[in-house]
């Protein structure tokens, strides 16, 4: 969090990837749980266990206590990094800003940290429903205004991150987190400085969804790895754009196996526009800087982009 809440670092660890490798875009460095800190919840982290919260939101009265978040006055240092990003970059590249999702920030809340069962959220969820709905209602208009906030001051492409939307069943993926999705890209600004502002909306493990999802709204639906990305395409056609999806596992391979996956999956995708290759979820903190300069320059290499 102190990388995060200090202007120039955040600046230096944003644009330090770009003086490594050849990439077309870079992507602000923070965290997904700075809303809920804003809210109060206390959000600090332990090594080997990541974040937490001392205050987490388990009753109707905690979610009753929150405000929605104004980023102007509760999240100033994240748009002051934007502002200083874009101004580095000079038109370099473009610059990525993102928030999590509103389920995805919620099972943090009601957990109080990472979870694999979710035990408190979905519990809530089918017995309280309704107070539920009360906090993804108050979450998605703090992430409209916080990602309109980053767009007003250079965010040049914006991205919601449903880490946890898989874990949903059919129903409840659509009820208590895509609805919420569709009500953010619905309220972003779409046209600033003289363009448009696409959204790219990921929800890990929401391969059965990508009907549902392009029909959000969004301009562009980031994959994770257990999709064929030819697939994808066949579902939605050219509707939105795709992003993704090699697995970040293959890094550990060596050279010969990082230029495989990169020309099968170009293959499966075809020639056709549209296409943002990218890993299919996050870089682990053991893969070794030298294999990602490897997956980067086989996607330039392989797709015949300069």
């Amino acid at each position: 969090m102190s990388l995060c809440k200090n202007t120039e670092l955040a600046c230096e660890v944003t644009l330090q990837p770009l003086e490594r490798f050849e990439l077309d875009a870079a992507i602000l460095f923070s965290d997904i749980l700075t809303i809920p800190d804003a809210m109060g919840l206390g959000l600090y982290f332990e090594e080997g266990e990541g974040p937490k919260f001392r205050k987490p939101v388990r009753t109707e009265a905690d979610i009753d206590r929150l405000q929605v978040v104004n980023t102007a006055s509760d999240l100033g240092y994240v748009t002051d990094a934007v502002s200083m990003i874009r101004r580095e970059l000079n038109g370099r590249v473009p610059l990525i800003g993102f928030s999590g999702s509103p389920w995805t920030l919620a099972t943090y809340m009601i957990e109080g940290q990472s979870s694999r069962d979710f035990i408190r959220a979905k519990t809530m969820l089918y017995t309280q429903p309704e107070v539920l709905h009360q906090l993804l209602e108050k979450l998605s208009l703090s992430v409209i205004d916080y990602l309109n906030a980053q767009i007003l001051v250079g965010a040049q492409v914006v991205q919601i991150f449903d880490t946890w939307g898989g874990a949903l069943s059919h129903d409840a993926y659509l009820e208590f987190s895509l609805a919420y999705m569709k009500k953010i890209v619905d309220g972003l600004i779409k046209h600033a400085d003289g363009r448009d502002v696409p959204v790219i909306l990921f929800t890990k493990g929401g391969g059965h969804w990508l009907e549902a999802m392009a029909d959000s709204g969004c301009d562009c639906l980031g994959l994770d790895w257990t999709l064929d990305i030819g697939a994808a395409k066949g579902r939605v056609g050219s509707q939105v754009a795709l992003q993704g999806n090699m697995d970040p596992a293959v890094l550990r391979s060596d050279r010969k196996g990082i230029e495989l996956e990169v020309k099968t999956i170009l293959e499966s995708f075809g020639d056709d526009d549209g296409h943002v290759f990218n890993l299919g979820h996050g870089i682990t903190p053991d893969i070794n800087p030298d294999n990602v300069k490897i997956f980067i320059d086989a996607v330039h290499k392989f797709s015949g982009s300069n």
